[in-house]
């Protein structure tokens, strides 16, 4: 080595660290909490609206119902505050009226005959007055089969048109089927109390479904034979007595029947 070099120095490398083995990892055995909380919470909101949406005041639901029924009937729709709010008209036959809106019923009798002219006049209805009220009187010849209590389409379209009378007064209504002393056994009614009950009770069906009634002044009875209004002794005479009677009572009797 040449004077005056300086002698290389040797160090030593550091010694290398071994690294620590990591720790196996375990596996997680609770991973499902998380997604099940979220389904959890998912499903709770999903309820939540559900009820939200589907709770209604029924009230304010019925009062709706009644307005939208009354708005398409016409004359019936008066104009408060630019909206169209439905209010039901005045009885036109009020000139005579009780205390509880009930009407005479003289005028209520022309009005009746006017409007069942055709059934009047083919001798298929009857109207007149007696002690309780005014009395319509619809035979079975031409509304019902012999045997029957299903009603025929003229039978249907006549009690469309009194519907509508009866929609305008407030008296207590009452429906009463009768017929001959025939006696009657079918398979579907077994005596003449049958009959005459089913009649009055499809007839009232019917016009609760077809007018704009309060069922509350409606009331239905069979009296079978028990209340001919002629004797039963020639066919004309029982023809007469197969009937369903549907009586306007008068105010007074509807008063003491509330």
């Amino acid at each position: 080595m040449p004077f005056g070099t300086a002698t290389p120095t040797y160090t030593p490398a550091p010694p290398r660290r071994r690294k620590r083995p990591r720790p196996a990892e375990h596996a997680s055995h609770e991973r499902w909490l998380v997604s099940y909380a979220d389904f959890v919470t998912l499903l709770f909101a999903f309820f939540t609206t559900l009820y939200a949406i589907s709770t209604v005041d029924a009230k304010k639901l019925t009062s709706m119902v009644d307005s939208m029924q009354e708005a398409f009937q016409p004359g019936t729709a008066a104009a408060q505050n630019g909206l169209l709010v439905a209010s039901r008209p005045p009885p036109k036959l009020s000139k005579n009226a009780g205390p509880g809106g009930e009407v005479g019923l003289a005028d209520l009798q022309r009005r009746i005959t006017d409007t069942l002219a055709t059934a009047v006049a083919e001798k298929r209805v009857d109207i007149e007055l007696d002690q309780r009220g005014l009395v319509i009187s619809v035979r079975e010849a031409g509304s019902f089969t012999a045997g029957s209590a299903d009603l025929s389409e003229d039978a249907r379209a006549l009690l469309r048109e009194l519907g509508s009378v009866l929609a305008e007064i407030a008296n207590l209504v009452q429906i009463e089927g009768h017929t001959d002393n025939v006696p009657i056994h079918t398979a579907r009614f077994a005596s003449n109390w049958e009959l005459s009950t089913a009649r009055a009770t499809n007839v009232i069906a019917y016009l609760l479904d077809h007018a704009p009634l309060q069922p509350e002044h409606f009331s239905a009875a069979g009296y079978a034979e028990y209340h001919p209004r002629v004797s039963n002794a020639a066919p004309a005479d029982r023809a007469r007595n197969r009937r369903v009677d549907i009586v306007i009572l008068k105010p007074a009797s509807s008063n003491t029947q509330r």
